[in-house]
């Protein structure tokens, strides 16, 4: 069943972060209202929404209460409980259904699903046990990565290990369950892909970029990725192919490996917007998140195009004070802030993004601002 979801109609939105704000924020432009479920009283996108419920995720009175509010319902993050969104999908329209949340919530799910779509992923074993990974761990040449299949994210719930002496590091790691062995891919550069596709069918892929972390955290994306134009075809068809696949509706961010030769390695799938799409606020003639909203509304998607070469660079709650000391110097920056309350270190708090005619000179202006110190 899909519908078509009109201007002056609700959408409703599991999670209050910052990627459900800015999805509130291009929801609202086109003149939708926003119901919002989040634990907490003043969430990003509380701020902007019609409606808040403030419950926590799992309480199924508060879903049917989101469900009685809204003529959609979307989610801006994954750890959402599968049985619940299933329930709520039985009495309220949930065009992405559950079925992508429950691939992409775990690890050894994923990677099976990406290898049953035709996409290379680095080699792994599964293991659900501390004495199961050290079995198996012969199969894989030393360093390799430790991941646990569920949870994790900005490099939390992983070890990696460069030799047997070293595979105790990773028995924490299996006190939330099973986990996953990763081989170590020797990459050139890492890539996203945010494909997205509508209740029709129909798929548009965003400009890639390319990414660049600190300590595990996303800093910059750059766009257009610095990559030949055959591994840009790679990295799209298997975006293509993975979200076929699935048969996902609305975004999907790839992450992928660049390899020396060209080639790409799937690293991991996030069922949502992505921190690396937000340079297409400013930088595209339609955002991650207006695509996103005419996705999951039934409306047909606008073929993404590049207005200029643009550069994303992450504001941690460490920068905050400084990038408002330095709005004077830079007017060519476009600041986002979230509406975070406490600005923790380490913490995403908002973004910039600059669109340029030369992302050398851009990065040095970013490196040089005194920012994000090195």
């Amino acid at each position: 069943m899909t519908k078509t979801i009109l201007p002056g109609q609700t959408i409703g939105i599991i999670g209050g972060g910052q990627l459900g704000r800015m999805m509130a924020i291009a929801a609202k432009e086109a003149g939708f209202k926003i119901a919002v479920l989040d634990p907490g009283m003043d969430s990003p996108t509380g701020q902007v929404a019609d409606v808040q419920i403030v419950a926590p995720f799992n309480d199924f009175h508060a879903l049917e209460e989101l469900a009685e509010a809204s003529d959609v319902i979307t989610y801006e993050f994954e750890n959402i409980d599968v049985a619940g969104l299933k329930q709520l999908a039985e009495i309220a329209y949930v065009p992405q259904g559950a079925e992508l949340i429950r691939v992409t919530q775990n690890r050894i799910y994923e990677k099976q699903a990406i290898s049953a779509a035709d996409v290379a992923i680095a080699d792994y074993i599964a293991a659900a046990t501390y004495e199961e990974l050290v079995n198996k761990s012969s199969q894989l040449d030393f360093p390799f990565v430790v991941k646990t299949a569920t949870g994790g994210y900005d490099g939390k719930g992983q070890q990696t290990i460069f030799s047997k002496e070293e595979l105790p590091l990773a028995e924490p790691l299996f006190q939330n369950g099973s986990c996953v062995a990763e081989a170590f891919v020797n990459f050139e550069k890492e890539i996203s892909v945010i494909i997205q596709r509508n209740v029709h069918g129909e798929m548009m892929v965003l400009p890639v970029g390319e990414n660049i972390h600190k300590d595990h955290i996303l800093h910059q994306t750059i766009v257009p990725a610095r990559i030949e134009d055959a591994t840009l075809s790679r990295a799209k068809e298997a975006a293509r192919k993975i979200a076929s696949y699935l048969e996902m509706i609305g975004t999907l961010a790839v992450e992928m490996f660049v390899l020396e030769n060209g080639e790409i390695v799937v690293n991991e799938l996030a069922p949502r917007p992505h921190n690396s799409g937000h340079y297409s606020i400013e930088g595209t003639n339609v955002s991650q998140f207006h695509q996103h909203i005419r996705a999951i509304c039934g409306w047909p998607l606008r073929e993404p195009k590049l207005w200029s070469d643009t550069v994303m660079v992450n504001v941690l709650g460490e920068h905050v004070a400084p990038l408002a000391s330095k709005i004077a110097h830079f007017p060519n920056w476009s600041i986002h802030l979230y509406g975070k309350e406490e600005a923790k270190h380490k913490r995403k708090m908002g973004h910039v993004t600059i669109l340029t005619e030369d992302i050398n000179e851009t990065l040095k202006e970013i490196d040089e601002s005194g920012i994000w110190p090195k």
